[in-house]
């Protein structure tokens, strides 16, 4: 018989409590007798914002996951570690799973609702790199292309009162994701075959692609179809893929996060299909965009049609990235509401490449359809950016354009881009539009833009209806 008192028994006794309370009147644990409290966080902007919804985990149990086994030199008993405490805290109604200082090997961890993943100061989750590891495969998308892949490293699915706390860090090894990063040939063609699979509607469930050398990389932190989505205070440095990905989600806060990842498509967040976001206070040290909203990619978004919305970026910092804020080029849905005020660029990240493309890059293609519109950038400053504080590109199609064929032609309407109240001391133009002979880009303003040193003709337009570029 197993002694009382060692880790396994505890957890099996934290479950059985929990699911005794759940049954029992009147011995329910904290936060089964009624629904968790919110956060509401108010946000203003030059178009109507809901407040947003958070969860409040203040009051909840904690379940540390040293009772449930974790050990710091076992990867296998500290992954089952993790998943029994987040199954007996959302058993519980609500908790708080708590990840202790020291450095803690994990392979991929599911999120619950009611689940707050606190990663405590002076703690570091490191997550393996073999891709066996994140398997089976899960229900994901690929740039914007619904999928079955490689789990993300922490994945949420269809959750409600979702968090991750503390100010413990989130690692990702890059042994086998770096040597991915090359994109090979059997690569190029699975996202082929997945391209073609998105056009003509096969399933989503047959789209398997964590098969043979496929090597999609997982995102680092996804959540899928959630709502009510705290992300705070934690550092997640690498990542093989994406690092924060809101997928079709509701009411989401990522704030006092700091993120260093240089590798491959190593976007800082990236919301999409996803409405009342607020990103705030936060320092971005990125290989690719600080933020890109998407709203999916062609066929596979106008089915679903869900558009991105209310998405705000506040107070942040970015050390290094391609571009600030990037619009697409996966915006098939549709991208609508955006702010980005009192941000920094300062050239200062740890990349071998610290120089920023773009402020504001809007991109897509014959392919896309969707839209962009209400788009504001506003107090924002910059040291010296590659690109311009402007940039909006009406044909990017990258490797795509010889890859595969168009399906359907669909233009992006895209209009309302206001810029204001910008400073940058060295940019390569100010503002730069390729818009479409058969859809002009329209509305687009720029008041109190000052770039000290100007390399190249400062302001180029096409194809553009009601440009106003004012001191």
């Amino acid at each position: 018989m197993t002694d009382a008192s060692t880790p396994y028994s505890r957890a099996r006794r934290h479950a059985l409590l929990a699911g005794l309370a759940l049954a029992t009147t009147g011995c329910a644990p904290l936060r089964t007798s009624g629904p968790l409290p919110q956060e509401r966080v108010r946000a203003t902007a030059p178009f109507p914002m809901p407040d947003i919804s958070v969860p409040d985990f203040s009051a909840s149990r904690r379940f540390p996951i040293t009772d449930f086994g974790a050990d710091q030199g076992d990867q296998q008993k500290t992954s089952a570690a993790i998943a029994q405490a987040i199954a007996a805290a959302h058993a519980a109604g609500s908790g708080v799973v708590v990840v202790p200082q020291g450095v803690w090997p994990t392979a991929c961890i599911h999120l619950k609702s009611n689940v707050n993943l606190h990663v405590a100061k002076g703690a570091t989750l490191l997550f393996s790199e073999r891709p066996q590891d994140y398997l089976p495969a899960v229900m994901t998308s690929w740039e914007g292309l619904g999928c079955y892949n490689y789990s993300p490293l922490v994945y949420a699915f269809e959750c409600s009162n979702v968090a991750i706390t503390g100010e413990g860090t989130l690692k990702a090894r890059l042994d086998v994701w770096r040597a991915w990063y090359a994109r090979p040939k059997p690569h190029m063609d699975a996202l082929v075959a997945l391209y073609h699979m998105a056009a003509k509607g096969v399933p989503v469930a047959e789209r398997r692609m964590a098969t043979g050398e496929a090597n999609l990389r997982p995102h680092f932190v996804q959540f899928n179809r959630c709502r009510n989505v705290l992300v705070e205070d934690v550092r997640i440095i690498d990542s093989p893929f994406w690092v924060l990905h809101p997928y079709l989600c509701r009411d989401v806060v990522i704030r006092r996060v700091q993120v260093r990842a240089h590798g491959h498509n190593n976007d800082g967040v990236d919301p999409e299909m996803s409405q009342n976001v607020l990103v705030e206070n936060c320092v971005f040290d990125q290989g690719d965009d600080a933020i890109s909203v998407k709203s999916g990619r062609d066929q596979d978004a106008w089915r679903i049609n869900v558009p991105s919305r209310n998405i705000i970026m506040r107070n942040c910092r970015v050390k290094n990235g391609h571009q600030l804020m990037a619009i697409g080029s996966e915006l098939s849905g549709g991208v609508e509401n955006v702010l980005v005020e009192n941000c920094h660029f300062d050239n200062a990240g740890s990349g071998a490449r610290s120089t920023i493309n773009n402020i504001l890059f809007v991109k897509t293609n014959e392919r896309r359809g969707g839209y962009v519109k209400n788009i504001h950038v506003s107090n924002v400053s910059a040291t010296r950016i590659a690109g311009g504080v402007l940039s909006v590109e009406t044909d990017v199609l990258y490797q795509w354009r010889d890859l595969v064929p168009t399906y359907e032609r669909r233009l992006t309407p895209i209009e309302g881009l206001h810029v204001s109240n910008v400073t940058v001391g060295e940019a390569a133009f100010v503002c730069r539009i390729q818009g479409e002979a058969g859809m002009p880009v329209k509305d687009v303003s720029l008041r109190g833009v000052a770039v000290a040193k100007v390399l190249e003709s400062p302001v180029k337009t096409e194809n553009v209806q009601g440009f106003i570029h004012a001191a």
